[in-house]
């Protein structure tokens, strides 16, 4: 079976992204990259291997800790859509990165959160 819309993307969100990154790399071998902002920590490993690539965000406290997957779709707003008729909420609308890349987070009916992007354009 073939999919067209595959996860290529996850993100651990945590308000102790050293501890994070540290605990991964020990465990599976990973080796991180920052690639954030100023004061806005983004550390990300790459796919090698055959793997996906993901990253860890760093969040103040004030959220709670998280992991999440990516579905690579054409279409963003049009998979919001989607995931609403078919039961689903959209979490965080379509917005879109400084790089071009369009995000959105999701809900399945039963409440797990997932997120969809599409690349910036080459």
């Amino acid at each position: 079976m073939t999919t067209t819309n595959a996860i290529t993307w996850f993100e651990i969100g945590t308000d102790r992204p050293e501890e994070a990154e540290r605990f991964y790399g020990e465990l599976f071998g990973w080796a991180f990259e920052e690639q954030g902002a100023p004061g806005r920590s983004y550390r990300v490993t790459d796919g090698r291997d055959g793997g996906i690539g993901g990253a860890i965000r760093a969040s103040d406290g004030s959220t709670p800790n998280y992991a999440i997957f990516y579905a690579q779709v054409a279409d963003v707003a049009d998979a919001c859509r989607r995931a609403g008729a078919a039961g689903g909420k959209v979490l965080v609308p379509p917005r879109g990165a400084p790089s071009g890349l369009t995000f959105a987070h999701l809900a399945d009916p039963a409440g797990n959160h997932f997120g969809v992007f599409t690349p910036p354009a080459p």
